[in-house]
């Protein structure tokens, strides 16, 4: 026999090829498990629970740096609920918001059940804060302020008024405008997400809902914090309006 031969049909090449792909396929299920720590629990296309199939990784606590902890996967997790219903029996067709559809928490407006606290800088601090308490944060000269200016809705109607600009520490970016809305019930300020405004000279557009809408906003607990839930409640309201604002918007182009 050869050198390395242990019988005349196994060598020890061949033994360590299929100790290789013993631990590559090893390797992939171990993968494939940890990739799948999120999205449980799951839901069908109609808009029902699930069975959880295979393979689901035994549940792991996590320390995150504010010295709490998650659970992954929590099968107990809920997301909020959709107010919608197929417009068909076959999977995979469109659904249609059931109700006031700003707040179905459907297509462009629904949002995931983050945690109720803000997201925090490497220093603890909140991330998104107003400039009233960033004494150190200041908007550029060259830019317009738009602090004062007019909030015009996507009817042309003046809806509010800019109170306050919020900035990410963090990124250093304007992440909403706090906008005063007169006469709300809820709360006499609102959040307007910066990418959903067009800030001009003399006022400030909003395309994706219409002036009614403004004072239905969802408002934040903190008056100086907003937390990441209430972030995607507030996303998620003016994303519907892209679609939900008004009948127009959802027949077809063609």
């Amino acid at each position: 026999m050869e050198i390395g031969a242990i019988t005349g049909y196994v060598d020890l090449a061949q033994l360590l090829l299929y100790a290789f792909w013993l631990f590559f396929a090893g390797l992939i299920f171990y993968l494939v498990r940890e990739g799948h720590r999120e999205g449980y629990p799951m839901e069908t296309d109609g808009l029902g629970q699930a069975p959880q199939g295979w393979p689901i990784p035994s549940p792991k606590t996590y320390k995150l740096a504010d010295g709490s902890s998650v659970v992954i996967p929590d099968l107990s997790r809920r997301e909020p609920p959709v107010s919608a219903v197929r417009t068909g029996s076959s999977p995979g067709l469109p659904i249609e918001p059931v109700g006031n559809p700003m707040f179905a928490n459907a297509g462009p407006g629904g949002y995931a059940m983050r945690a109720d606290v803000a997201d925090k800088n490497s220093h603890g601090d909140a991330a998104i804060a107003p400039l009233r308490i960033l004494k150190d944060f200041s908007v550029a000269k060259q830019d317009v302020d738009p602090r004062g200016l007019p909030v015009v809705c996507a009817d042309g109607k003046t809806a509010g008024t800019v109170r306050e600009v919020w900035v990410d520490r963090s990124e250093m970016v304007v992440r909403y405008l706090e906008v005063a809305v007169p006469n709300a019930a809820k709360g006499p300020h609102v959040m307007l997400p910066i990418n959903f405004a067009r800030v001009g000279r003399d006022m400030v557009r909003v395309a994706s809902i219409l002036g009614h809408h403004l004072t239905d906003v969802p408002r934040i607990k903190n008056p100086d914090e907003i937390t990441m839930l209430e972030e995607e409640r507030v996303m998620a309201y003016y994303g519907a309006g892209t679609l939900y604002a008004e009948p127009s918007r959802m027949g077809p182009w063609i």
